[in-house]
C-alpha cells in the first residue's frame, strides 16, 4: 500500500496547458500531446497494480535504506575548487539525475532536486535516503542554465527551481508545453524546445534531443508535455544528458548528428521489474549499450542511490555497470562512477583526444 500511495503522489499535481500549437506533421506530435519515436509498449495503471500485487508477496526488505547506511556513495565536495573554476570542463554528481557541469566558464544544472521527497507534498511520497552532494543551493557557483528533461517529480522539482531562480535567475530549458506551467509558478526565464531545436547562448549550442520515456504530473495529463535529452556543445567540449529514458535506436542517431561527444550522462537505475520498467528506464546493460551507441569518451552514471523508486537492490546498478564494462572489455577509465558530491576535472588534452572510450572492434557490439 505504501508503494501505491507513493506512486499516486508522484502523479498528482497541477496540470497546465500551453499556447504552443501542435505540429502533427512531426511524427512525435499527436492530437493530444506527444509520443515516442518508435512503437513502445505502454504500461498503464492496470499493469502498475499487477506489479504492486506481485510486490505484496515478495520480500522487499532489501529496499530499506537503513541496510545501506555504510555504502560508500558520498564524498565531501570540493566546493571552493568548483566555485573558483574559471574554464576547465568538469562534472559533479549531486545525486539522482542532478549534475553540475562546468563547461567553458558556464555552470549548468541537470534536473535539479534538493527536496527531501520527489512528490507534490512534503509529508509523503518517495523520500531521498542520501543527501545532495552539495548540501545547499547557496554553495553553488552562479548557475547559468538549468536543463529539464521532463516533468516527473524526481526531475522537475518546483521548490528547487524556485530557489535557483531566486538565487541565480538562470535560463530554464524545457520541452514543449512545459513553459506555461513553470510560468504559473513564478518562473520567467524559460525557453521551450521541440526535439532537434537548438539555441545558441554565451558561446554554447544547446540542442533538445529525443528519448524514449513519457510525461505526467497527474493521472490525467499523460504525455501532454514533451520529454527529451540534451546535447551541449562549446568551442572545446561537449556533453550529452539523457535525463530519463528506455533504450532505443535514437542514441545512434544522436551520435551521427553530434560526433565526438566528450561526456554522456546516462541513467542506470530504477529498472525492476523489467517487464514493467523496460520501455521507460534503462538497466545497466542498456545504459552501457547507449554509451557505446553515442560513441562518447566518458560515461557518467546517474539515477541511482538517491530515491527508492523500484525493486532492484539499492547498490546493484553501479555494481552491474562496472561488471558490464569488464565483460565487454570497455576501458575502465571511461566510466566515471562518481560518488555523490564527487567531481571530475579534465585537462583539455585528455578530453579532446581521439575517441578511445572503447576498442574499435566493440563499437557495433550488441547486448
Amino acid at each position: 500500500m505504501k508503494s501505491i500511495l507513493a506512486f499516486l503522489l508522484v502523479l498528482l499535481g497541477t496540470c497546465a496547458e500551453s499556447n504552443i500549437q501542435m505540429n502533427q506533421t512531426r511524427r512525435h506530435h499527436v492530437k493530444d500531446g506527444f509520443q515516442n519515436p518508435g512503437k513502445v509498449q505502454d504500461h498503464g495503471f492496470g499493469d502498475f497494480l499487477v506489479w504492486q500485487w506481485q510486490r505484496f508477496w515478495q520480500d522487499t526488505s532489501h529496499l530499506e535504506p537503513e541496510k545501506y547506511a555504510n555504502f560508500p556513495i558520498f564524498q565531501k565536495p570540493e566546493i571552493e575548487r568548483i566555485r573558483n573554476n574559471k574554464g576547465k570542463f568538469s562534472a559533479t554528481w549531486i545525486g539522482h539525475a542532478t549534475t553540475l557541469i562546468q563547461i567553458e566558464g558556464k555552470n549548468i544544472l541537470t534536473d535539479p532536486i534538493w527536496s527531501q521527497r520527489c512528490s507534490p507534498v512534503s509529508f509523503a511520497g518517495p523520500k531521498r535516503y542520501t543527501q545532495p552532494g552539495i548540501a545547499r543551493i547557496e554553495q553553488l557557483p552562479k548557475i547559468h542554465f538549468v536543463l529539464l528533461s521532463h516533468n516527473h517529480y524526481d526531475h522537475l522539482d518546483l521548490p528547487t527551481l524556485k530557489a535557483l531562480d531566486k538565487k541565480f535567475h538562470p535560463l530554464f530549458l524545457v520541452g514543449l508545453k512545459n513553459k506555461q506551467f513553470l510560468s504559473s509558478q513564478g518562473l520567467e526565464n524559460i525557453i521551450e524546445l521541440d526535439w532537434w531545436d537548438d539555441i545558441n547562448r554565451d558561446g554554447l549550442r544547446i540542442v533538445f534531443t529525443p528519448t524514449q520515456h513519457f510525461s505526467a504530473r497527474t493521472p490525467f495529463d499523460r504525455n501532454e508535455t514533451l520529454w527529451g535529452s540534451y546535447i551541449v556543445q562549446g568551442e572545446k567540449n561537449s556533453f550529452y544528458f539523457a535525463g530519463d529514458t528506455g533504450y532505443f535506436s535514437g542514441f545512434s542517431e544522436i551520435a551521427k548528428k553530434f560526433p565526438n561527444i566528450d561526456l554522456a550522462i546516462v541513467p542506470i537505475g530504477a529498472y525492476e521489474p523489467r517487464w514493467f520498467m523496460k520501455p521507460v528506464h534503462m538497466n545497466p546493460s542498456d545504459a552501457i549499450q547507449a554509451f557505446v551507441d553515442l560513441q562518447a569518451k566518458f560515461m557518467l552514471p546517474i539515477h541511482y542511490s538517491t530515491f527508492v523508486l523500484t525493486d532492484e537492490p539499492l547498490n546493484e546498478p553501479l555494481k552491474k555497470t562496472i561488471l558490464g564494462f569488464q565483460k565487454r572489455e570497455l576501458q575502465r577509465t571511461a566510466l566515471l562512477d562518481l560518488k555523490i558530491g564527487e567531481s571530475h576535472f579534465w585537462q583539455d588534452e585528455k578530453v579532446l583526444g581521439d575517441n578511445d572510450a572503447f576498442p574499435s572492434e566493440l563499437e557495433n557490439v550488441t547486448k
